[in-house]
């Protein structure tokens, strides 16, 4: 009985010590992780949805509090002077997760352009979603009562040939991109004011 109680503490106290340096490791490379993600994934999208921005969206982006955590906004100033927003929804294609950052005019509550940032679809297929602009092209300068539903599910946009699920989980990111504006438009006024 003694031998399974020594057991018991040895492993209480190396499962303790190992969740506690799992932890430390975690929290001590959290801000370079998300430093990571913005150089390499964000950043690239939000120079080709703002290319002549008359600021630096990187620099002045603010959290936003959502259901679940919070929504990074990056605020561009365009060349006409008018204000827009960028900021990145999740849709799941067939390899998982999609990223899509979607960029809109404050004024005139259409999409300037959108950008697959993240996915892990299949390579020269799915892929495609992020390499050839002419699918996501679609969503540039659409109103937000537009429908971003794929054509087959009574939407307007077309899906990519052979790449359908890939097709959805982009849209799907869309039309959570389009709720989460119309939701937070007000709130995201106040804060670039």
């Amino acid at each position: 009985m003694r031998e399974m109680i020594n057991m018991i503490i040895v492993l209480t106290v190396l499962t303790a010590f190992s969740g506690g340096l799992l932890a430390a490791i975690q929290s001590g490379t959290a801000v370079q992780i998300e430093n990571q993600v913005l150089k390499f994934q964000k950043a690239p999208a939000i120079a080709e949805i703002f290319p002549e921005a008359t600021n630096d969206p990187l620099a002045e982006r603010f959290n936003i509090p959502i259901e679940g955590g919070e929504l990074q906004i990056f605020p561009g100033i365009l060349a006409d002077g008018s204000k827009a927003i960028a900021f990145e929804t999740k849709g799941v294609g067939f390899g998982g997760p999609i990223g899509l950052m979607v960029g809109i005019n404050l004024d005139t509550d259409q999409i300037i352009e959108a950008r697959v940032t993240t996915h892990a679809e299949t390579p020269g297929i799915g892929t495609r979603a992020k390499t050839d602009l002419s699918f996501v092209g679609q969503f540039t300068g659409k109103t937000l009562d537009t429908n971003f539903a794929l054509k087959g599910d009574n939407g307007e946009i077309d899906a990519m040939s052979g790449a359908t699920v890939t097709s959805k989980g982009v849209s799907i990111a869309a039309i959570q991109a389009k709720k989460l504006y119309q939701k937070l438009k007000p709130e995201i006024v106040k804060q670039i004011k």
